[in-house]
């Protein structure tokens, strides 16, 4: 069984960079064809994916936020991390991290972490 742990501070100050970890157990974030993604819930919306970082380690983004988000990872640790700049109360949600099994034929996220939840505000 796979499972997804996400920790990092739940207030984050206007303008900081907010960072969340992703604990990984039951299977290595370097194993194929798994994408490890952050996904957020703004209050009352739907879903938002920000972005992914493949078992190669390569990353991929939501156009909307490439500017100020960087995803990555300590293999040591199995652990991926989101890194996402100059926040603002508008980035106010609840964070999950993801693992999806994506080929070139299929995409479907497998496992989830339980979110935890980053105000944003002074």
């Amino acid at each position: 069984q796979v499972q997804l742990q996400e920790s990092g501070p739940g207030l984050v100050q206007p303008s900081q960079t907010l960072s969340l970890s992703c604990t990984v157990s039951g299977r290595s974030i370097t194993t194929g064809p798994y994408y490890w993604s952050w996904v957020r819930q703004l209050p009352g919306k739907e879903l938002e994916w920000l972005g992914a970082i493949g078992y190669a380690g390569d990353t991929f983004y939501v156009p909307s936020l490439k500017s100020r988000t960087s995803i990555s990872r300590d293999t040591s640790k199995n652990q991926f991390t989101l890194q996402l700049a100059s926040v603002t109360p508008e980035d106010t949600a609840r964070y999950y991290c993801a693992c999806e099994f994506r080929t070139t034929r299929d995409r479907k996220y497998e496992f989830w972490g339980q979110g935890t939840q980053v105000t944003v505000s002074s």
